[in-house]
């Protein structure tokens, strides 16, 4: 067996981050190539991460790409089994780079067809290479949850206290500034839809119909029946769509007021909880 000397063993532990013993064995291995050792460590990785795939992964954060000032926006949810790891710059990093990636690059369908192209971070390596070094790293298990890519100028919010949540905001004009503070009520507020005429009719009717029926059992006049049916109605929908929403930061504006006073006009928007599963 070859002799591995403990400079060498320490040298490769500061490229690789992993513990001394596995570094020595892989070197041992790779007859003290570092290169080869490197490859028999990423081997081992994937077999480990292969055993492991079945854990839970419920933290996690979302990789964004956002601004006014770009074309495209995009948002990547990345799972990992810990809250701790959340805040690992690493991991951090992986979550931005798989966000880039897809809103930069050809596009992707699948996490799967994501992670075999290049890292914007790390040239020459796989966005999946990245994410099994990483792996054997921090040893816990990493899954690319939902993603999404939109066209035209977006911003964005990302909650990482507590609950995390992402939202993804479609924008025409205004400001990175005024979009986060819209995407931040989103966060808190959850609407359902950016206006009230966006909201499901059959719903909507529903809802009329309990409204009705409760008011009748209350013996009022179908007169009045109707006026405060449809006034409760206006209320109901004004609660669920995003423009009618009092403004959480000054509710004497409606967020769609306080959007169009900053020159922004809001399209549309994608409102994730971590670990929830996609429609």
């Amino acid at each position: 067996m070859t002799t591995i000397s403990a400079a060498a063993v320490k040298a490769f532990r500061e490229r690789t981050g992993l513990p001394l013993m596995d570094c020595k064995q892989a070197l041992q291995e790779a007859g003290g190539n570092e290169e080869m050792a490197f490859e028999v460590l990423r081997k081992k990785g994937k077999q480990l991460s292969d055993k492991r795939s079945d854990r839970e992964t419920a933290f996690g954060r979302f990789g964004m790409y956002i601004g006014t000032d770009k074309k495209v926006g995009a948002m990547v949810e990345l799972l990992c089994e810990s809250a701790p790891v959340t805040n690992n710059d690493e991991f951090v990093r992986l979550a931005q780079d798989l966000a880039l990636q897809l809103a930069t690059g050809p596009g992707a369908r699948t996490a799967d067809e994501l992670l075999s192209q290049d890292s914007p971070s790390l040239p020459g390596t796989s966005l999946g290479q990245q994410k099994e070094d990483l792996f054997n790293r921090i040893r816990e298990v990493f899954n690319v949850g939902r993603m999404i890519r939109v066209e035209g100028s977006c911003g964005g919010y990302q909650h990482n206290a507590g609950t995390t949540a992402g939202v993804l905001l479609r924008v025409e004009g205004g400001t990175d500034e005024v979009a986060k503070d819209v995407s931040m009520h989103i966060a808190a507020m959850k609407p359902q839809v950016v206006n009230a005429d966006e909201l499901d009719e059959a719903q909507v009717n529903k809802e009329r119909e309990i409204l009705t029926a409760a008011a009748k059992a209350e013996g009022k006049p179908d007169n009045i029946v109707a006026k405060m049916v449809e006034g409760r109605i206006r209320q109901y929908c004004a609660e669920r769509a995003l423009t009618e929403q009092p403004f959480v930061k000054d509710d004497k504006l409606s967020v769609g007021q306080y959007a169009g006073q900053n020159g922004m006009k809001l399209v549309a928007f994608t409102h994730w909880i971590i670990g929830e599963k996609a429609d």
